[in-house]
């Protein structure tokens, strides 16, 4: 192959041109030709269905206030298609630590079937446990990471605590659906990744005086418009 190129271009230096044999040799085949019309084509047809996906995907704004006005953080918000069809959506795994005697976060949500890791960073022993319906476990006295992760299997509030120290207190909330997030500071929240569709939304929190406050609504998320949820609280204790 070497020899034939450097024979062709000493006849280009002098003048000759390739015979149609050898130009036929040097030209791609018409397979080669197809082979990469054919990669052009699934390749462009990979884009546009990722353009397609990115376009149809929507986000929900949510902001969470109290009656004041006042921003609440720590709210969770989830969202569910009032048609009840859920993608399959593989849940992720979670950690919730133990640090100066405090679980954190205070507060988390997660998807029906992930598995949560406790490590205790203390310096002394937890033993993480909890009572409720969706989830009965405990993990006996240890440092370090326990023997195995839990995992929720069931949706609802979990609250946690510890044997050991009756002041650490923190709460898990179990969804089936794949879209929800957790207020910030500044009362914020959002939801990536919706199709357009109508969506029954939840918000909750753990102080919630659920007789005076509005928890649920039903949207359409195609528009740029935000939810908005004004929450009564019950005191810090």
């Amino acid at each position: 192959m070497f020899e034939q190129e450097a024979r062709r271009r000493a006849d280009r230096r002098c003048g000759h041109r390739p015979t149609r044999g050898a130009r036929a040799r040097l030209a791609p085949s018409s397979f080669t030709r197809r082979l990469a019309l054919g990669w052009t084509m699934l390749g462009l047809g990979l884009l546009l269905l990722l353009l397609a996906s990115r376009l149809l995907a929507a986000t929900l704004d949510v902001q969470v206030m109290d009656p004041a006005g006042a921003p609440i953080a720590d709210a969770v918000i989830s969202a569910t298609p009032t048609s009840g069809k859920l993608p399959s959506k593989p849940p992720q795994s979670a950690i919730i630590d133990q640090i100066h005697r405090r679980f954190v976060p205070l507060v988390s949500v997660i998807q029906t079937g992930t598995s949560v890791t406790f490590p205790n960073k203390d310096n002394i022993e937890h033993d993480v446990y909890s009572f409720s319906p969706a989830k009965t476990f405990e993990l006996n006295l240890y440092s370090g990471i326990a023997a195995h992760p839990v995992v929720f299997d069931k949706p609802g509030l979990v609250v946690l605590g510890c044997n050991i120290h009756d002041q650490m207190i923190a709460y898990i909330a179990v969804v089936d659906t794949p879209y929800f997030a957790k207020s910030d500071a500044a009362g914020h929240a959002r939801l990536d990744g919706l199709a357009a569709d109508s969506y029954d939304v939840v918000a909750w929190h753990y102080r919630i005086a659920d007789d005076k406050s509005v928890t649920h609504q039903t949207v359409r998320v195609d528009t740029a418009t935000p939810v908005r949820f004004a929450l009564a609280l019950k005191e810090a204790e």
